[in-house]
């Protein structure tokens, strides 16, 4: 199953002030490179943890339903259907009511009767679901844990922005990074 970024983040789980602040920087000369460093920070912890830290929005797409209903999307926290459509033969798309669809937070799954589904008319992504996704609007909705393993990762990538002396090891993801984010990683087979 394909998936696709449509409406990124609002906003980031930092602030560039309190990002100044964690890294002690008093000058505003860097404030582009830390708003950088924390947008790609924030997608590193999104990337490996497959969590959408503040709320967004994917386009899911598939080939067919899957015979029990239960769509299990590599991307949590689900939070809702937004919109889904199935294409004909002729590339044409039918949207279908969103209402048929129940997000299962728990399991975080999509599921639906397969039988009240109508089925695609081409065998190759002939269906598109748009899902939000995310622990909220704001910084604040967001674990501690992973607010703490972007700061991190900000301060790590700043303080190692310069080339690495021949023979020197830079590691790209710290370990307590790794080890903050460890338990909300979301695991595929």
């Amino acid at each position: 199953m394909a998936a696709t970024l449509l409406t990124p983040p609002a906003t980031e789980p930092w602030t560039v002030a309190d990002a100044k602040s964690f890294l002690r920087v008093e000058h505003d000369d860097d404030d582009a490179l830390i708003a950088a460093l924390i947008a790609s920070a924030r997608g590193q912890v999104e990337a490996l943890t497959r969590r959408g830290l503040i709320t967004q929005t994917w386009r899911l797409v598939l080939d067919g339903w899957p015979p029990d209903g239960r769509i299990a999307p590599r991307l949590a926290p689900l939070r809702a259907v937004t919109a889904a459509r199935v294409y004909d033969a002729a590339g044409d798309a039918a949207a279908i009511d969103v209402e048929r669809f129940v997000v299962d937070a728990t399991t975080n799954a999509i599921a639906a009767p397969p039988w009240s589904l109508p089925p695609p008319g081409r065998t190759t992504a002939g269906i598109e679901l748009d899902v939000t996704v995310g622990f909220g609007d704001s910084a604040p909705d967001v674990p501690d844990v992973l607010r703490h393993a972007v700061r991190t990762l900000v301060a790590h990538w700043y303080d190692n922005r310069g080339l690495a002396a021949i023979g020197a090891s830079v590691a790209m993801l710290p370990g307590s990074v790794s080890a903050m984010i460890a338990s909300y990683r979301v695991l595929s087979l």
